[in-house]
């Protein structure tokens, strides 16, 4: 069977037992528990009516359990023993890992990339959607910066490695330094400021996605409000810091934390860059390298980000609730 045609039965059968399932269990909750016929038909409905809806949500609920809460639990359970599964060693795992300074630096990476790039990366899409708005060529430009998040990580990576190359023919860099007579030299492995280079590329990616929803929130902004800081005689980074931008605030905040999440799954830009040297390694690329020892840490690291990456993802889904009211 084609790819096609197995994709069509899928969604045909898929449809057909969605329908089926809410059909029969309506008919169950209305014929059979709370049936019409008896006397207490008014209580009977009330009743069904109450539990309707966790009827519908339950298929989800199931599919969440299997696929989300179990992983987490079992993912838990297996960073309690060695990498063969045999052996429980208990915290073991998070101890040794703690206790490594691989750990500690690929802790610090993050710290570094979660306070840098969404900071960068918001504040120029903010910079960028108040300067385009003012510009008749604006939605081209806009339309420039937002075409790298059309490119994967790896693809973005491969094109900052002929930016960086250390050789001046090709590293726009090392041709710079090469015409005011400096030596070239590999970004990539200077310690420190290697981490800043490769943060660059996730900051150049994720301006485009600030910049378009900072910039709907900024044309949602009441005139009027606009217009009165004008006629008090307020200019224009007044109007701009005093007036636009604490009324965009929740929207900033949500772009700031949606970063933030990404930013602490990354992995492909790390790994395509440098493969976690140089002082380089993140939690992530960290990981990824216990995933092929005799260790059964990887499965802690995982637990790990989760457990970072859970708040800061909670935090911005309540922002976002607030920003739909």
């Amino acid at each position: 069977m084609s790819p096609i045609l197995t994709g069509l039965v899928t969604i045909a059968i898929a449809v057909a037992g969605c329908a089926g399932y809410f059909y029969a269990s309506n008919w169950v909750l209305d014929r059979v528990i709370f049936p019409p016929g008896t006397d207490d038909r008014g209580r009977n409905i009330a009743r069904a009516n109450l539990v309707r809806p966790w009827l519908f949500i339950l298929p989800a609920m199931l599919f969440l359990s299997v696929y989300l809460i179990y992983p987490v639990v079992g993912s838990f359970w297996r960073s309690l023993f060695n990498r063969s599964g045999v052996e429980f060693v208990g915290l073991g795992n998070y101890t040794e890992m703690f206790a490594e300074e691989g750990f500690r630096v690929a802790l610090f990476n993050n710290i570094l990339w979660v306070i840098f790039v969404p900071a960068a990366a918001t504040f120029f899409g903010l910079l960028v959607a108040q300067l385009t708005d003012r510009l008749r060529w604006g939605n081209l430009a806009k339309s420039m910066i937002f075409m790298p998040m059309a490119i994967s990580f790896v693809g973005a990576s491969l094109i900052w490695k002929f930016v960086y190359a250390n050789d001046p023919d090709i590293g726009i860099i090392n041709a710079l330094r090469d015409f005011v007579g400096l030596e070239p030299v590999d970004v990539l492995q200077v310690a420190f400021w290697n981490n800043f280079f490769i943060m660059f590329i996730m900051v150049w990616m994720q301006t485009g996605f600030a910049m378009v929803i900072l910039s709907a929130a900024l044309r949602g902004i009441p005139e009027e409000t606009i217009e009165a800081a004008i006629i008090d005689g307020a200019n224009p980074f007044q109007i701009f810091f005093k007036i636009k931008v604490p009324q965009i605030t929740g929207t900033i905040l949500v772009v700031w934390t949606t970063i933030t999440i990404l930013v602490l799954k990354v992995f492909d830009i790390v790994y395509a860059m440098t493969g976690g040297n140089f002082d380089t390694e993140i939690l992530p690329s960290y990981m990824m390298d216990y995933m092929f020892r005799d260790d059964g840490r990887a499965t802690a690291v995982a637990f790990v980000i989760m457990v970072i990456v859970t708040p800061v993802m909670v935090w911005n889904i309540v922002q976002a609730r607030r920003e739909m009211r």
